[in-house]
């Protein structure tokens, strides 16, 4: 498997990036990939199917100049930022039986999370809700997937040292929320893991045995579908 550490100036480059990743896999590579990435600045993203208006506080991201997009995969809205480091694997559905399908590949998944997380922090991880790792009922990592006829994106964030306090501004209660959350406020449900992103990327490296240099950077494709797609009100705003 590959393993790139590829962060790109903009939002709109960092979620293109995945989805050329995606693409790539598609066309014809039979080799995964695991990239990192962590955003220089703050920005809302929201799963593919979510409504812009119920998830985000909008009115506060737009007098803080805080960007709303969208992403390619499922899942809930989150922030990004610096503290909240960010993977991607993409990989062959037919890697093994366990990627046929969504619950089968949550499980694999997050149960190799899982194991990495209890190994590093010595203390237990649990996942709670469909792909969430929590400590003590608290969440620090949540998940999603798109998945494709010969590949498939399982991506997530892993919160290190992040602002939590700026969670609970720029998105209010979700309109979905795991039994486990019981209405808790952000700062109440989420925490860091105070970890440093070197050695949680070193675990995951080793653990997916990532070890070789992805040795094409997609840096012109990823800039030309963040202009013509992520860059767009009609993806960004389109619900």
């Amino acid at each position: 498997m590959w393993h790139c550490d590829l962060t790109f100036p903009t939002p709109e480059e960092n979620l293109a990036c995945d989805e050329v990743l995606l693409d790539r896999c598609e066309s014809g590579s039979d080799q995964g990939i695991l990239r990192f990435w962590q955003s220089p600045s703050y920005f809302v993203v929201v799963g593919y199917a979510n409504r812009v208006a119920r998830e985000v506080n909008l009115s506060y991201c737009q007098q803080h100049a805080i960007p709303v997009l969208r992403r390619c995969s499922g899942g809930g809205t989150v922030l990004q930022g610096l503290g909240c480091l960010n993977y991607s694997l993409i990989l062959p559905t037919d890697a093994g039986t366990q990627m046929r399908g969504i619950t089968s590949t949550n499980d694999f998944i997050m149960r190799q999370h899982q194991e990495v997380l209890t190994s590093l922090l010595a203390v237990p991880v649990d996942r709670q809700g469909h792909t969430d790792l929590t400590i003590h009922g608290l969440k620090f990592s949540g998940n999603a997937q798109r998945r494709r006829h010969r590949c498939l994106l399982f991506h997530g964030s892993f919160l290190l040292q992040f602002d939590l306090a700026l969670i609970e501004k720029t998105l209010p209660m979700p309109s979905h929320q795991p039994n486990y959350r019981a209405n808790r406020s952000h700062q109440d449900f989420l925490m860091n893991l105070e970890l440093p992103d070197h050695v949680l990327k070193s675990s995951l490296i080793e653990a997916w045995g990532a070890t070789s240099p992805l040795p094409h950077l997609p840096v012109a494709e990823t800039k030309a579908l963040a202009l013509e797609k992520y860059s767009q009100a009609e993806w960004n705003l389109k619900f």
